[in-house]
């Protein structure tokens, strides 16, 4: 492999399609395909394995798309993301969610260069590329059920992407934000207010201004006094519930 250069993923259920691109990226400088694809499944795989930097990713293949392929991603090496598709519509909605770019079959050289120049724009900033996957795992695909957002949570060096059903509560602590899942505590990429806009109706619930809770996960509720409360997660951490915030939450818990 050229010094550099870099790694590159397609994944495309046409071997037609996937020889294209090849071609189109074997003309490009500091381009290095490491492997192909045919199935969602299978991307998932190498992408696991292979650590692609760069994933051409097509919307339509049998048994899992290329939107959920984004959605199902768990490593905390994220690949930047370009769409491959046939049909325009498809495209820019994948675009709009977040996709790096978008390419057309039939791929042209001058948007396959275009599209490779983007991606290299992002390379180095690994906040971004994961921010673009959430916005694309959270989007709704053609032929592809709702799926939940994704939220972006920093492990060192390393972003990762969480469900929200993963995540129990989101914790304030003076500037910081850490996501709290089961196995760990992430930092979060932005502001509690801004989370608390993202998240799905009606599944989270302000508790007090420093924290929101995943109402699925409590397993206990305990009253300190007659308007303040005690909450207890399925972590077994506990958090209490301000008085502002207490008719909220048994208003969502029909209590």
């Amino acid at each position: 492999m050229e010094p550099g250069a870099m790694k590159t993923l397609i994944v495309d259920d046409e071997p037609i399609a996937r020889r294209v691109l090849r071609e189109g990226l074997d003309l490009l400088p500091d381009v290095e395909v490491i492997g192909e694809a045919d199935n969602g499944r299978s991307a998932l795989q190498q992408i696991e394995k292979l650590r692609p930097e760069l994933v051409f990713l097509d919307l339509q293949m049998p048994v899992m798309s290329g939107f959920e392929v984004v959605h199902r991603l768990a490593g905390k090496a994220m690949p930047i993301i370009v769409i491959v598709t046939a049909f325009d519509q498809h495209a820019v909605q994948a675009f709009e969610a977040g996709a790096v770019d978008y390419l057309l079959k039939p791929v042209q050289d001058s948007r396959l260069q275009k599209a490779v120049e983007r991606a290299r724009s992002l390379r180095h900033q690994p906040l971004e590329i994961a921010n673009h996957a959430a916005k694309i795992a959270g989007a709704v695909g053609p032929s592809t059920p709702t799926m939940g957002r994704k939220i972006v949570g920093r492990s060192g060096a390393d972003f990762v992407l969480l469900g929200t059903e993963e995540v129990i509560a989101f914790q304030a602590e003076r500037e910081l934000v850490w996501i709290v899942t089961a196995k760990e505590r992430l930092l979060a990429t932005q502001p509690l207010c801004g989370i608390e806009q993202r998240l799905p109706a009606n599944h989270f619930q302000r508790v007090h201004r420093n924290a929101l809770v995943n109402v699925s996960h409590i397993r206990k509720i305990s009253a300190l006094s007659s308007q303040r409360w005690l909450i207890t997660l399925s972590n077994a951490l506990q958090i209490v519930v301000s008085k502002r915030q207490a008719h909220h939450l048994r208003a969502m818990l029909d209590w």
